[in-house]
């Protein structure tokens, strides 16, 4: 058994705890009309989860960057 663990990592100011909470909920984005769909992470969310088993996590930490944490069954 166990998993596979994949992070994707980045230095930058990190988000904010309001968009955490919705970061993969569809159609969700912080960008301008017209300049996305916000699909992107929650059909992530959905293929990682769903189609997978497995786990799609976010750790971010104001101004120490951001980890999305994918975790799939072998």
């Amino acid at each position: 058994p166990g998993q596979i663990e994949i992070r994707i990592s980045d230095n930058g100011n990190g988000i904010p705890g309001e968009v955490k909470d919705k970061i993969f909920q569809p159609f969700f984005t912080t960008k301008p009309t017209g300049q996305g769909t916000g699909l992107g992470l929650s059909l992530s969310y959905e293929i990682v989860t769903k189609g997978h088993g497995g786990t799609l996590v976010l750790e971010s930490t104001k101004e120490h960057g951001t980890t999305f944490i994918v975790r799939l069954p072998r």
